[in-house]
């Protein structure tokens, strides 16, 4: 394995998007892996292209791709279009926010480096690392799809919804995955779990978690999303 693609969709953080970019160049990954960092900018309204384009301009040593839908089209959507277009053997979904620290990429990667996993989820429910103490609801609500989702992959998951997953680059490019916005989690762990002989991992990963005046996105309807996504991924799909 030689290179690790990190895909990064993007929705409206120019104030923060090159504080994530900085903690990725800083990591140095197992075997001297190299990186590929593909940032899919979702039509942001608040100048995050433009803040990408200094970026790159001013890092040039970056192995730093960008790509811009012309019309906002969800997370799920900027997902694809970065997995589509990476092309390291091994692949991780990183958010453009703060919540999930870089420097844990190696945590991840050592199972797949050893040759034991396929795919490794990050989990913010187990190990001892930090994790900021924000919303109980979203606690619960989470762990209950997680628990749903298991119900029918036959999975025992405990962080099924986690923005930390990494995944074997042909094992996620060969999966045919739809959801353009937040159902991206349920429908990606439903099809990966067919996948014959496929070997999964969970690591514990820390999580520094933003409240909604910080700049969470996720809301009550998408968990409604997210249930209906485990129900058709895995009885209709």
């Amino acid at each position: 394995m030689k290179t690790l693609s990190i895909v990064i969709p993007a929705y409206n953080e120019a104030a923060t998007i090159h504080l994530i970019l900085n903690k990725v160049a800083e990591v140095e990954l197992l075997g001297g892996m190299s990186k590929e960092v593909i940032v899919v900018d979702d039509a942001s309204k608040d100048g995050t292209w433009k803040v990408l384009n200094e970026y790159k301009s001013q890092h040039p040593e970056q192995n730093l791709q960008l790509f811009q839908h012309p019309v906002n089209q969800g997370k799920g959507a900027a997902l694809h279009t970065g997995i589509q277009k990476a092309t390291g053997e091994v692949t991780v979904i990183q958010d453009a926010d703060l919540e999930y620290d870089p420097h844990e990429f190696n945590l991840l990667l050592d199972p797949i480096y050893r040759d034991v996993a396929d795919v490794v989820y990050g989990s913010r429910f187990m190990g001892g690392n930090p994790h900021r103490i924000l919303f109980f609801w979203h606690s619960i609500g989470n762990k209950f799809l997680t628990f749903l989702s298991n119900m029918f992959t036959n999975l025992n998951l405990t962080d099924m919804e986690t923005c930390y997953k990494m995944f074997r680059t042909d094992v996620l490019q060969g999966l045919k995955l739809k959801e353009k916005r937040f159902g991206f989690e349920p429908e990606v762990t439903a099809k990966m779990a067919r996948v014959p002989k496929i070997r999964i991992y969970e690591v514990g990963i820390s999580y520094y978690g933003r409240t909604f005046d910080e700049g969470k996105k996720i809301g009550w309807k998408d968990g409604i999303r997210a249930i209906y996504c485990i129900l058709k991924y895995n009885l209709f799909a």
